[in-house]
Order: C-alpha cells, then sequence, then structure tokens
C-alpha cells in the first residue's frame, strides 16, 4: 500500500470515528433524569410521632388516608374506684377499678375524600351521641412547621335527641375548633386544640352558654412504639364547670393497634363533656379513674 493510500484510509477512518462526536458535541447536553419529590402529602405515610387520631381524649392531626376501611377507636373510663379517695384495700378489692362499672365510648372513622374525615361516636354517658368532621390541609414536613386540622362537631343526648334521658329539653352542643401539632426532634410531640363549644350548660334553661377552652397535650416516646402521653384541657372563657380534665397515659403501638392504660379525673371524651370539665367531690376535689383506650387502623 502505498503512502498516499494510507493516508487516504486514515482520513475515512478518523472522519468515520470522530464524526458522532462533533454531532453529540453541538447537540445540547442531555439533563440528569430527575427524581420525583418524596410525597409529602401522603395520608398513609407512617407518622411515628403521631400514632393516633387523639392524645387521650383530645384530637390531633393524624390524617385518615383515602380508601382505607377506616379507623376503630373505643374507650373504658372505669368509674367504680377513684383512686384519690378510696384506700388501697378497696382499690385492690375491685380489681384496681376494673371491677367496677364503667363509661364507654366507640367510635368509628372513615375518609371521604382527600384529608376529610366523617366521624361517629356513642358513649353511654347521657347516651350521648357526636357526630364530627375532620379537615386535615396541613400536614408537618420540609415545608411545614407544624400540622393543622379543622374541626366541626355536634352532640345531643339520649340518642341524639334535644332532650336527656330525665326528658329535660337540652338541646344540641355544636362545638368547632383547630388541633396544632408539632414534633420535637426525634423524641416528642406537641399538640394545641383551641375548641368552642357551644350550649355547655345542660340544665335545660333557655338561655344558651358557651365555652371556649384549650387543650394541650403532649407524647413523650419512651421506646420505639411506647409513649407517656399527658393533656389537660383549660377553659379560657365563657361558662367553666367543675375543674378542668387532666389525664395521663402509657400508650402502646403494636403495627395497626395502639393501646394505652390511662388515668383521669373525668369520664368526658366528647367535646362538649370536655368544656364542662370535670366534677368535684365534696372535698373540692375531682375524682380519679383508671381506663383505657384501644384504636385499631383498617389500612
Amino acid at each position: 500500500m502505498t503512502r498516499r493510500s494510507f493516508s487516504v484510509l486514515l482520513a475515512l477512518f478518523l472522519g468515520f470515528s470522530l464524526a458522532p462526536v462533533s454531532v453529540a458535541r453541538a447537540q445540547p447536553p442531555t439533563p440528569p433524569a430527575v427524581q420525583p419529590p418524596a410525597e409529602e402529602d401522603d395520608d398513609a405515610k407512617l407518622r411515628p410521632l403521631d400514632p393516633d387520631f387523639t392524645v387521650i381524649n383530645l384530637p390531633t392531626t393524624l390524617p385518615l388516608p383515602l380508601g382505607a376501611a377506616g379507623n376503630f377507636h373505643l374507650t373504658h373510663r372505669f368509674v367504680g374506684v377513684d383512686w384519690r379517695r378510696d384506700d388501697f384495700s378497696t382499690i385492690a378489692s375491685n380489681a384496681f377499678g376494673f371491677d367496677g362499672p364503667a363509661v364507654i365510648q366507640l367510635e368509628y372513622r372513615i375518609a371521604v375524600m382527600k384529608h376529610l374525615e366523617a366521624i361517629a361516636a356513642r358513649t353511654n354517658a347521657g347516651r350521648t351521641v357526636q357526630f364530627s368532621a375532620k379537615y386535615d390541609p396541613i400536614h408537618e414536613d420540609a415545608s411545614h412547621p407544624f400540622g393543622l386540622s379543622a374541626i366541626v362537631s355536634v352532640e345531643g343526648q339520649n340518642n341524639f335527641h334535644s332532650t336527656n334521658t330525665s326528658g329535660a329539653d337540652i338541646g344540641y352542643t355544636p362545638a368547632f375548633g383547630v388541633a396544632l401539632s408539632r414534633t420535637l426532634w426525634n423524641v416528642a410531640s406537641v399538640y394545641v386544640d383551641p375548641i368552642f363549644a357551644h350550649n355547655t350548660h345542660d340544665d335545660g334553661l333557655p338561655d344558651k352558654v358557651n365555652t371556649f377552652y384549650i387543650g394541650l397535650g403532649g407524647r413523650v416516646r419512651l421506646a420505639p412504639s411506647t409513649f407517656f402521653v399527658a393533656e389537660v384541657t383549660p377553659r379560657v372563657s365563657g361558662y367553666v364547670q367543675g375543674t378542668a380534665e387532666v389525664a395521663f397515659a402509657l400508650e402502646k403501638r403494636v403495627g395497626g393497634h395502639v393501646f394505652s392504660i390511662l388515668f383521669t379525673n373525668t369520664q368526658a371524651t366528647t367535646f362538649g363533656q370536655l368544656a364542662r370539665g370535670a366534677s368535684l367531690g365534696i372535698d373540692g376535689h375531682s375524682p380519679i379513674y383508671i381506663g383505657f383506650n384501644l384504636s385499631r387502623k383498617f389500612y
């Protein structure tokens, strides 16, 4: 092969091999694949420091995902033993209160649309039925420093009638408010629940009175799925009866179940009952009852 032929072949080889490179350089670079951001607005996302829809009685900002079968909530307040006044022998002989009668509430909630829950509850305290709705527009995430839920409810005694079990026309008790939540590092969560309740003096008088209270609650993680929980509901303005509800509990989450053993000074569980507070005994102090909460998520 002559030197000229070799030069031609070398030029052709270099031309074909470098042509794609030249074309590639002429084209704008392909941007790297963008990974979709994590879904921060996911109602089904696990929230380890917000395991239940209630603190003890107060609402939390935990959302219920659309399409889930719902959430069942059961409460017991054993009112046969007063842990403040009864001696240890009386308490122990009554199985620490579990032998006594109980005030029981059954509650079920479902998601009717994204972020919106419908809730129905009934307690045997006055045969009270409460219907409520909860809207969860803000979840705590990188963009929001807190969670927020809006709450509206109405309750009636005697299986949702305007008259109570004694026949007195006491009317209904509507309420509305918000629940605010904030996690603290990876160990605790705090809740602030301002609630306004109408018709909180349930004695049948024609003049209706209102109560505004601010529920305060907190959860401290003791182990990965075990918490110490406490709440108090001081009344800020309006009609005040008895003393503020106070409760504390030891809580355990196991999968979709949340169980807590608790002590409280009232049998109240609805918004109107919490507004009325705890009754006072002849010594000027409210009783202390033992009880439990049990929740089951169906998602």
